[in-house]
């Protein structure tokens, strides 16, 4: 038997015999009704093809059930990890997530807030550009929605989730420094404060083990091509005739990626078994940095948890908005696991 149609919230309201204030009730929550109204809507559906626009409907709203994400770019696979972990979190809750990138450009940036202001998000989890961010961008949003941030913090004073950067470079170059010759370490363009901090503890760390500090500067111009930058810098120290340590601490994984390539086509044997010429180590724990040929030793973010915080810390500011409340911007600073592998 055909199942019926129905056109509207209204007609189906009014097929099940109940008002349309209790259907909108149970299609955001279920058990806000009484058992036998539940079941009655149920078998309802059960005979229909009713589907509800819940988009439309929470647009309608003063405050939704859209959450928005924005990172700069979902080619990279960490942001695709975390915001992936971030969206579960946010089903498990009753929220729809709304993704968007800005595919590491400003004005596109700033064209994904009014995306998101003019859907009605209830709030926004957002990594921002660093540097790159246009202010009044990120003004516009935080004046009209609760906002946390994660991976970098915000020139505002945003609640802030992301890995505690002093902490995991120290670990690193502690292990480097003790199973072998120091690291001299492959800095990247500082256009996020993250950056900056990973280089500051690597400096730290060096002098507190007793070590000189070697800070190589990325010579090529700021770019989100991490691959590139580390491949190129690479070719250069080799170009100019030789590397300067047997130990390299990479700012980040993509660019030991790159920095491997390179060493590789050199003719370089990478690792840290014996009768290798060169130890290459990264920081993040990148998806693909088990797979690399040898697998990279680097730092682990704690991934899981950067998400499930920045989703429990926006739902509290959205509980929270408007509240007449004198407190401090939480911000949970997570630390990373050292991850031993082939390469150092």
């Amino acid at each position: 038997m055909a199942k019926k149609t129905y056109r509207s919230m209204d007609d189906f309201a009014a097929a099940c015999g109940v008002s349309r204030p209790t259907l909108s009730k149970y299609f955001d929550d279920p058990t806000q009704i009484k058992e036998v109204t539940r079941k009655r809507i149920e078998a309802a559906l059960k005979k229909s093809n009713f589907e509800p626009n819940l988009f439309a409907r929470h647009l309608n709203r003063k405050r939704t059930k859209n959450i928005g994400i924005l990172v700069p770019s979902m080619s990279d696979p960490f942001y695709v990890q975390v915001v992936s972990l971030i969206e579960l979190e946010l089903r498990a809750k009753g929220f729809w997530p709304v993704q968007l990138s800005s595919h590491t450009r400003p004005e596109l940036e700033e064209e994904a807030v009014r995306t998101l202001l003019s859907l009605k998000v209830a709030g926004a989890i957002v990594a921002p550009l660093g540097a790159g961010s246009r202010r009044s961008a990120l003004g516009r949003l935080t004046d009209a929605i609760p906002v946390v941030c994660f991976d970098s913090p915000s020139a505002f004073d945003l609640p802030f989730v992301g890995n505690d950067n002093m902490q995991s470079v120290a670990a690193i170059v502690q292990y480097l420094c003790r199973s072998g010759e120091p690291p001299v370490f492959l800095d990247v363009p500082h256009m996020m404060v993250n950056a900056g901090e990973r280089t500051e503890s690597y400096r730290a760390t060096m002098l507190r083990e007793g070590h000189e500090p070697l800070v190589i500067e990325c010579e090529s111009a700021p770019s989100w091509e991490f691959e590139r930058l580390g491949y190129e810098q690479m070719q250069r120290m080799l170009a100019r005739g030789g590397l300067p340590g047997k130990t390299l601490l990479c700012a980040n994984d993509r660019f030991a990626f790159g920095a491997m390539a390179a060493a590789f086509a050199s003719g370089l044997r990478i690792g840290r078994a014996e009768g290798c010429d060169i130890r290459i180590a990264g920081h993040d724990d990148h998806p693909l940095s088990r797979y690399t040929c040898p697998s990279l030793t680097t730092m682990a973010q704690n991934a899981p948890e950067i998400a499930a915080r920045a989703v429990e810390l926006l739902l509290k500011c959205i509980e929270d908005d408007g509240a007449d409340r004198k407190v401090a911007t939480p911000r949970v600073i997570l630390e990373a696991t050292l991850v031993m592998r082939e390469s150092a």
